[in-house]
């Protein structure tokens, strides 16, 4: 166990990567650069894969990306609704970076999802959108009274949901993702030779793109009944 305490605590660590010499100093996280680097692949792959794309006679490289994209933009949507349709390039993005950043323990670093912080920033950004789509739709007169419904005694409630939710959000995917840890380590243990590997590839790729969906498909819901 104290094994286990002590891997949790080097886990739950935020190192710092390198320090920017202005005011002060600037403190940059771990997983802030691995964020940039994910960003960075994300850029220079959509760069890559959508070069040289024509409207007619078409590569069966642009065919498949065109799939792919087709695919993902519909499986937003499908959560979302036709309401929420502007909103789905935002969510396609997070899905591809929570899902990249779940699986990126398999290349020896620490998953930026794994840091507190992270979860987070995302899970507020997230109401943020949320919130805006609720006031684009009805308008601010109208978004205001609608924390009154059904009736006015529930308004606190409803206000108070506005901090929960982000609460869920975030605790929800860094839980997830700090218990596969746990499991793993836990797997480790008793069994050090063969079998962690099968449950490694499990939570950290079949386990990381469904924590990748979970997170996009309860915004998408938040965000379908803020706009219908």
């Amino acid at each position: 166990m104290e094994r286990l305490a002590a891997s949790l605590m080097e886990e739950l660590n935020c190192e710092t990567a390198f320090t920017i010499p202005v005011f002060g100093g600037i403190a940059v996280a771990e997983s802030t650069v691995i964020t940039w680097v994910i960003m960075a692949v994300l850029v220079l792959g959509s760069l890559l894969l959508t070069r040289n794309f024509r409207v007619n006679q078409i590569s069966k490289r642009q065919a498949a990306v065109e799939a792919a994209v087709t695919w993902l933009n519909h499986f937003v949507e499908n959560m979302i609704g036709e309401n929420g349709k502007r909103y789905v390039p935002y969510l396609v993005t997070v899905l591809l970076y929570i899902g990249i950043s779940n699986i990126s323990g398999l290349f020896g670093v620490k998953p930026p999802t794994k840091d507190l912080n992270v979860t987070a920033a995302l899970a507020l950004m997230s109401i943020l959108l949320i919130e805006i789509a609720g006031i684009r739709q009805k308008g601010m007169k109208k978004w205001g009274k609608s924390f009154a419904e059904p009736v006015a005694i529930i308004a606190p409630i409803n206000v108070l949901e506005i901090f929960i939710r982000p609460l869920s959000l975030c605790m929800r995917l860094f839980g997830n993702v700090l218990g596969a840890f746990v499991i793993m380590e836990l797997i480790k243990q008793l069994i050090p030779v063969g079998v962690p590997l099968v449950f490694s590839l499990y939570f950290d790729l079949f386990d990381g793109l469904i924590q990748a969906y979970v997170f996009v498909f309860l915004t998408s819901l938040f965000i379908k009944e803020a706009v219908e």
